[in-house]
């Protein structure tokens, strides 16, 4: 980990951070420090509720699914929010809903690759006009990139937006590219921390650190490669038919059954067994292509034995393509990848809080721990997002507030990323606009749902075709779950028509008896209609076709 670039003068900073620099040092030694909050928000991608300590409390030290001291102890001194739910579970439309408090048909992100109106009003740009310093640094992804959202940015680019792990390519305040040495995550926490280090520190301040982990392709630092187990726990629902449900489940490509062997699995010919410069020209984007010599060598020295055991299981007649063996196998490489990643992630958000311990600043600071979505790790068989299944739309929400958030608590009030940007201006005593959709969650940072709370949240996911999905409108209260699939954009598939679903959660939390046909549900399906209306009209939603 590159730590000693804190130390050092770098070019990352570019303009912004000189712009800063310049700043602090007009500021009158004599003057006082703004007391309002510091917010520092940490945003990974794709982080699944059930590889955080703080969401299963039935782990314990001997047998934790993942172990995140650090992300737990955000939970610990404040609060998890176990209703915690997306407005549309794909990166960029979870994005825009985080700056602007709307959902996708209001600012216009409906899906990735759709564009982002970069003068609609964020509330970062509200924050900046009423004396806090803004940044955001990681993962972007939307399109343009950021212009006058934050006083700084650099932001990850390259692999469609998503960046890579090793060797990212980022953008810089002044929008020049340049190529970084080192592992994301850490370079990501690197730059946030010198970003604060050299703010003006009579201001308080919005740090955005929005990492591109555990998002696939998951690539481990070095240091976390782990010895590959296979006792990872397969979900209950691993070879789910969704026989009498939705008939478009069955068709998706984001089955765990198919993982992409070379690339997914890291399953892959031995070093010096393949032209590494070759391979820069033939397949760009391949999983090796950013990893120096020496960082391929000791990859090579961790995967290679596990390859060669694949690879011989094979010739005996063991893991056989379409077998459950080869695809449990499958689920047991993800996993232990994917974890690993994480541990690169908590160890970071580690790092994070110990700047704000050494700085003295962590009792004036919000600390928010989430994600942009919530992620399917072999559940129903699916690694992914995008579908309203529960571990799809649920996306973690762990707060820190010292004397405003009583430490330890479990909040159950249904919450959504359209949350976020009231709070945030709520917290700094700023007003929140009418239009924004959202609403302040400092009424129930105590553990007291105001009795005006919303009953229920409502989920739209836009983007037909995609991984061979229609689009999807989701109403979920407490207890039920009613969804609805439409508008394939393939002619064959959406001859299927609109589809409906519908679960007691309480009863069925795996989703798999659907209830929508079921004559004594009539009742409860015609309530869970309504208020899909009532939710429809109260976010002025238009499309209904």
């Amino acid at each position: 980990m590159k730590t000693s670039r804190l130390q050092k003068t770098k070019q990352l900073t570019v303009a912004g951070m000189a712009a800063l620099a310049a700043t602090s040092s007009l500021v009158a030694e004599d003057a006082k420090p703004d007391p309002r909050p510091n917010i520092l928000f940490i945003f990974s991608d794709d982080h699944a509720l059930k590889t955080i300590g703080a969401y299963n409390p039935e782990y314990t030290a001997d047998n934790p699914l993942n172990a995140t001291p650090n992300i737990d102890r955000i939970a610990e001194e404040g609060a998890v929010f176990t209703r915690s739910f997306c407005t549309n579970s794909i990166c960029q439309p979870s994005r825009a809903s985080v700056l602007t408090g709307k959902h996708s048909h209001k600012n216009g992100v409906w899906g990735n690759g759709a564009p982002w109106d970069n003068q609609q009003w964020v509330f970062t740009r509200e924050l900046a006009k009423n004396g806090y310093q803004t940044a955001m640094i990681g993962k972007w992804h939307m399109h343009p990139y950021p212009s006058t959202e934050f006083d700084y940015h650099k932001t990850l680019t390259g692999y469609g937006g998503q960046g890579r792990y090793y060797q990212p390519l980022f953008i810089n305040h002044d929008g020049q590219e340049v190529q970084e040495t080192g592992y994301s995550t850490d370079l990501i926490t690197d730059y946030s921390i010198e970003w604060m280090e050299n703010r003006d520190k009579t201001k308080p301040f919005l740090m955005m650190c929005q990492y591109k982990a555990p998002h696939t392709n998951v690539m481990p630092a070095l240091r976390h490669l782990r010895e590959f187990k296979e006792d990872i726990p397969v979900p209950d629902t691993y070879f789910d038919n969704f026989d009498g449900r939705s008939e478009y489940l069955k068709h998706t490509w984001m089955s765990m059954h198919g993982l992409q062997v070379p690339e997914v699995l890291k399953i892959s010919p031995k070093l010096g067994e393949y032209d590494r410069e070759k391979l820069h020209h033939t397949n760009p984007y391949h999983y090796m292509v950013p990893l120096t010599l020496e960082e391929a060598k000791a990859w090579h020295k961790h995967y290679d034995p596990m390859n060669d055991d694949y690879n011989k299981r094979r010739a005996e007649g063991k893991l056989q393509d379409g077998s459950k063996e080869l695809s449990i196998y499958r689920y047991q490489r993800y996993m232990n990848d994917y974890m690993a990643v994480i541990d690169g992630v908590d160890e970071n958000v580690g790092r994070l809080m110990k700047y704000l311990d050494d700085e003295g600043i962590a009792d004036n600071t919000i600390i928010i721990y989430s994600s942009d979505q919530g992620f399917l790790l072999g559940e129903h068989g699916i690694t992914d997002k995008r579908v309203a299944l529960e571990e799809s739309m649920m996306m973690p929400f762990i707060i820190r507030w010292p004397g405003h958030i009583k430490p330890g608590q479990r909040n159950d009030a249904m919450i959504q990323n359209i949350d976020y940007a009231p709070t945030f201006l709520e917290a700094a005593g700023i007003e929140i606009p009418a239009d924004v959709q959202g609403r302040s969650l400092l009424p129930v940072f105590q553990g007291e749902t105001p009795d005006d709370w919303r009953t229920s949240i409502y989920y739209h996911y836009h983007q037909t075709g995609e991984y061979n999905l229609p689009k999807i409108e989701s109403v979920r209260s407490k207890r039920y779950k009613l969804n609805r699939y439409y508008g394939h954009r393939d002619p064959e598939l959406a001859k299927l028509g609109e589809q409906w679903e519908l679960f007691d959660l309480d009863k069925d939390p795996q989703e798999l008896n659907n209830l929508y046909n079921n004559p004594e549900m009539a009742p409860v399906r015609q309530e869970m209609k309504e208020e899909l209306d009532k939710l429809r009209e109260q976010y002025e939603v238009q499309e209904q076709e």
